[in-house]
């Protein structure tokens, strides 16, 4: 029986998110809303209460929204560090089937432009070496 993937975050938490990073500083749930005209008060706040207790969003201060104080948020998690714990997470649900080198190779072949292939496997090298050496010292001390 094949395992039913696990959905991690909808595509409305994904929807205020990304108009979050694309804001600099913090908003308040009506300042999200005004962004989006799809999304309701009631749904913003419920979304930002998830996302508050997921860790992607903190409390950064509480503000005036006219002559109501609010809750003004901001992201806790970079756009790149949230795709990066998507795709591992991804990864772990197919992981017995999927190793790492065959991933990290499509990866690598998607990248049209040689010269930043060439940097992007430098950094990777770069990584292993450094994950070579903690795994020595971890063995020999």
């Amino acid at each position: 029986m094949a395992r039913k993937r696990k959905k991690y975050i909808t595509d409305r938490d994904l929807d205020i998110l990304q108009i979050m990073w694309r804001h600099s500083g913090s908003m308040t749930a009506s300042e999200i809303c005004r962004q989006d005209d799809t999304l309701t008060m009631n749904t913003a706040q419920a979304v930002l209460r998830k996302l508050l207790r997921e860790g992607f969003i903190e409390v950064a201060d509480i503000v005036y929204s006219g002559t109501v104080l609010s809750r003004s948020y901001k992201t806790s998690i970079s756009e790149e560090e949230f795709a990066v714990r998507q795709m591992t997470l991804d990864y772990m649900e197919y992981g017995e089937k999927l190793d790492k080198s065959s991933l990290l190779a499509a990866l690598l072949d998607l990248e049209p432009d040689p010269d930043r292939r060439v940097i992007e496997i430098n950094k990777l090298e770069q990584i292993l070496d450094e994950y070579k050496k903690n795994i020595t010292r971890k063995e020999g001390g």
